[in-house]
């Protein structure tokens, strides 16, 4: 389906889209296996948090994942609500605070975060790393073993709380190459610590994506983004183009992906993702539309499921 097409088509599929993947048989392809699907605020820009929350339900999403600035800034908003009423607010619509993505304060500043997080029930933070760019062979596993020994006090202080620390595989960090990934792998030794996989930084290595889930295996992987590679990511371009990022309207085929799912027993997060350009609006122009979009590529991973089981 082109992006070009009426808001009223694409309502109109999506939302048959929906229903298919709603069905017990999309839910549990196999009668056991499932994916537990958290929705990014950041997909509707710097919308309301109130006109967010609705939004978890209605796309099959068990919690929310809070956004700060610039993508998003419902963690701005959380925080000049205050600490009671942004609760008040997630029981009002009856969401669980799953995630708190906060990429601006790296990896070793998430102590208040990890705190806030704690508070309001949630389970994960997802941020970067620090180190070298993109190491690879021997370079990458010395930057994730340097990396990985910085991380044990906030890794630690996690596993206090009941938390898990998600690090992104992110262009021009430490932990990108699939060497690193590897690395992390066999080295990281905390419970509390992980990856945030990110397939659409692994583009160059596609075709290693279900080997590198495999690698890491359920325990290293608490967060999962079902996003691919566009060229509107970091550029203007169509929203077509851009619109490729999300799951079965780009090149990625997800079957594999999913089957090496199941065959670990994952049971993290999965985000139905796509960056916007610029950052900091709705991927769509309106929240009904973005909430469609979520569903039709909810209902395309479900059918991989399907199609693996």
């Amino acid at each position: 389906m082109s992006a070009l097409t009426s808001r009223r088509d694409f309502l109109r599929t999506a939302a048959l889209a929906a229903a298919a993947a709603a069905s017990p048989a999309a839910l549990a392809a196999d009668g056991k296996f499932r994916l537990r699907y958290v929705l990014s605020s950041a997909m509707y820009g710097y919308a309301p948090l109130a006109e967010v929350l609705p939004e978890v339900a209605r796309t099959g999403s068990e919690s929310i994942d809070i956004w700060c600035k610039v993508h998003g800034d419902q963690r701005e908003q959380a925080a000049a609500l205050g600490d009671e009423a942004f609760a008040a607010l997630l029981k009002k619509h009856d969401v669980r605070l799953g995630v708190s993505t906060r990429y601006p304060l790296g990896p070793f500043k998430l102590q208040d975060e990890m705190a806030w997080v704690r508070k309001h029930g949630g389970t994960t933070l997802v941020c970067g790393s620090t180190g070298p760019k993109n190491p690879s062979g021997a370079a990458a596993r010395a930057a994730i073993a340097k990396f990985l020994e910085e991380m044990k006090p906030h890794a630690a202080k996690a596993e206090e709380l009941g938390l898990r620390i998600a690090i992104e595989n992110h262009s021009n960090q430490a932990l990108h190459h699939p060497d690193s990934i590897r690395a992390f792998a066999e080295l990281n030794k905390s419970p509390a610590l992980g990856v945030a996989f990110a397939p659409h930084h692994l583009h160059e290595w596609a075709d290693q994506i279900p080997a590198l889930l495999r690698d890491l295996g359920a325990k290293n992987l608490p967060f999962m983004y079902f996003q691919e590679h566009s060229d509107g990511i970091f550029k203007k371009a169509s929203k077509e183009e851009e619109l490729r990022q999300m799951p079965g309207r780009g090149k990625l085929d997800y079957r594999p992906i999913v089957k090496a799912l199941r065959d670990i027993r994952f049971d993290g997060l999965v985000e139905l993702f796509m960056h916007p350009t610029p950052r900091g609006i709705p991927v769509l122009p309106t929240t009904p539309e973005v909430t469609a979009l979520i569903n039709e590529s909810r209902a395309y991973v479900e059918k991989c499921l399907r199609e693996t089981a």
